[in-house]
């Protein structure tokens, strides 16, 4: 089974002994579409003014962004490649419109084609990779690039092998279960796209050496108990020392935050499983 998953990867070092990296598909071309990218300016963890807000950012490889179609309105042509997004774990599908003579980028669905057909909008069919408003979806599909309201980007269940469950229908709402276990009711005008996100499999690579951190815009996390007193509240002592104090930040801000009263989500039926 993993060689079927899995590239094959000489073991020359010891990080390359336990480095797993998944096979990804065959892609039609290595450039991806100019008139559908942009770069950028990356902010190395820093704010307006250069200084650095967040400690364990900066470096990393340059990336080129993808523009995608999140509201699946009127998204409608041949998939002409499966292609790879730096920015996230889902792999893309670019869709030609032969009508308009137009390109785009969406979420690819798993299991879906190189030459399959892409449509979108109310006349649209119950098939993978399809999207169409809730109230033609029956009850018990899969779905994902769920949007919350009439019109919206797609919000919900956008990541490597996410997906919603549609399990009741009302005469203005839809009950959906999402991947996190909770139940929500969303509006029957609201559009989702039929299938499960592809690169289910992400989960199970492994990064296999801090370089690759590095190359991803990670750097290292040091902990307080392992610092000086003069760096952080939580360093100091003989010895390991890390129970007895009350975990703040390095600037004497309690990190647990304090009790709050939040108003609870009408559209909210069942919360999200505790782990």
């Amino acid at each position: 089974m993993d060689n079927l998953l899995f590239k094959k990867i000489k073991p020359t070092t010891p990080s390359q002994r336990t480095f797993k990296v998944l096979k990804r598909p065959k892609i039609w071309t290595k450039k991806s579409l100019k008139s559908k990218t942009s770069f950028l300016i990356r902010k190395f963890g820093r704010n307006h003014k250069g200084q650095i807000t967040i400690f364990q950012k900066g470096g990393g490889h340059k990336k080129i962004y993808r523009t995608i179609d999140f509201r699946r309105l009127t998204t409608t042509g041949i998939v002409e490649a499966v292609e790879y997004d730096p920015f996230r774990t889902a792999y893309l599908a670019r869709v030609f419109d032969p009508v308009k003579r137009t390109h785009a980028y969406i979420l690819c669905p798993k299991n879906l084609c190189v030459g399959a057909l892409i449509r979108s909008g109310e006349e649209a069919e119950i098939k993978l990779g399809h999207a169409m408003p809730l109230h033609r979806i029956p009850v018990g599909s899969l779905m994902h690039n769920l949007s919350t309201s009439k019109g919206k980007r797609g919000q919900y269940c956008k990541a490597a092998g996410a997906y919603a469950q549609l399990i009741q229908k009302t005469k203005k709402y839809a009950r959906v279960r999402l991947s996190s276990g909770e139940q929500r009711l969303i509006h029957l005008d609201c559009y989702a796209t039929l299938g499960v996100v592809s690169n289910e499999n992400h989960n199970l690579s492994t990064v296999g050496k801090a370089g690759r951190n590095r190359w991803r815009n990670k750097r290292p996390n040091v902990r307080g108990v392992a610092m000086n007193p003069i760096d952080h509240p939580h360093g100091g002592g003989e010895g390991k020392t890390s129970g007895g104090r009350p975990s703040v930040t390095p600037w004497g801000k309690p990190t647990k935050g304090s009790k709050t009263s939040r108003s609870r989500n009408p559209l909210i039926l069942v919360s999200r499983k505790k782990n």
